[in-house]
């Protein structure tokens, strides 16, 4: 297996590499310990994860997914206009957003896509080895394989065995938060409500059911129980208490996670690299998880087609860095706007706000994988 790609990861970044590869004729394997959580949820992809994910050429079945979200709405907890956003303007129409249904992304991407899968699939480390890497697997046997793409999330093995567990912090904006799905209010585009206490979004997925997401916006912890959402929001818009009366009533679509960020030194050692949110997730303020993902997949599976493969990880990060800095750069800018009291943040959003979101997506509006 000297000249086959392992890819330690089935989700949006490891599915996207490993069909990347598999298009340039690279030999690629997937090892995933399976199970999602998260899989019933819903995806919000920016212009610039449309962009990449035509370049990885499954552009026409995205369109058959979900909704296009043609404009924003940032608003205050009293319903007040903020400001808002053309989207349709800015990204134009070949890199409109798009909100889906996570399940259905990650089904567009398998579509077809004839690569071995490790059994079992569970990676449990990964090391150095002479012209390659080996992996070792859950049944305790190895393997050795030309390169090795931990593609493996937030809590990588990859990441650790190869560079420790110091790499991970909590996020600026919020210690955790709650995502779910519910009936669609009227909410007709993307829409976010901000007080004191938290943030609360919904975006729909189609004309009958919208994804939301709820957090803190200081920093600090978030309530656990169900019951945090209603202590925070239940003052809020009509919209936002009409989705917390439904998702009372059906508590089991709740998903509450910590916000982890990954801020990695190094992303790449010898004949393995990081990718995704293994390599540097980021708080969703700008939702750019799956976007930066597929970028990364495809930027690293034209080098590794191109050959070299002892340098190609010092390349592809040499290649990365820069855009990703800039968004975490965003992230934590936006972060600690967005934990400012109301009585200075309100006034601030319609003189700021525009130009905050047209300087953090300008430079994503371009991709090259050259």
């Amino acid at each position: 297996m000297d000249n086959s790609v392992l890819v330690v990861g089935g989700g949006i970044a490891g599915l996207a590499l490993a069909r990347a590869l598999r298009e340039r004729d690279v030999p690629v394997e997937i090892a995933e310990r399976g199970g999602s959580e998260t899989g019933g949820l819903a995806i919000n992809l920016p212009g610039n994860a449309i962009t990449a994910l035509t370049a990885l050429g499954v552009g026409e079945g995205l369109q058959k997914l979900g909704r296009p979200t043609r404009r924003r709405e940032y608003r205050s907890a009293r319903d007040r206009v903020l400001f808002a956003v053309d989207e349709d303007d800015f990204w134009g129409p070949e890199a409109r957003p798009r909100c889906v249904r996570r399940k259905d992304l990650l089904a567009l991407l398998a579509d077809g896509l004839d690569v071995p899968r490790h059994a079992p699939g569970a990676v449990e480390s990964v090391r150095q080895a002479p012209g390659g890497a080996e992996a070792v697997f859950a049944d305790d046997t190895s393997q050795r394989y030309g390169f090795i793409a931990g593609a493996d999330g937030v809590r990588s093995v990859v990441r650790t065995s190869l560079f420790g567990a110091a790499s991970t912090r909590q996020s600026l904006l919020s210690a955790a938060s709650w995502r779910f799905m519910a009936p669609n209010p009227g909410v007709d585009c993307w829409t976010v409500w901000s007080g004191d206490g938290g943030a609360f979004l919904l975006l729909p997925v189609d004309e009958h059911e919208v994804y939301g997401y709820a957090s803190g916006v200081r920093g600090g912890p978030i309530g656990a129980e169900p019951s945090w959402l209603h202590e925070t929001f239940g003052d809020f818009p009509d919209p936002v208490r009409a989705v917390l009366a439904s998702i009372e009533k059906d508590p089991a679509t709740l998903y509450h996670s910590p916000i982890e960020e990954v801020r990695a030194a190094s992303w790449a050692s010898g004949r393995c690299a990081l990718i995704g949110d293994a390599a540097h997730a980021t708080a969703p303020v700008w939702a750019q998880g799956a976007a930066l993902a597929v970028e990364d997949a495809l930027v690293l599976s034209g080098l590794l087609a191109g050959g070299e493969w002892d340098t190609v990880g010092a390349r592809y990060e040499a290649k990365r860095r820069d855009r990703v800095t800039h968004v975490q750069t965003a992230t934590d800018r936006f972060s600690r706007a967005a934990g400012l009291p109301t009585w200075l943040r309100n006034p601030l959003m319609p003189i700021v706000g525009p130009r905050v979101y047209r300087e953090t997506y300008g430079s994503l509006r371009t991709l090259d994988l050259k």
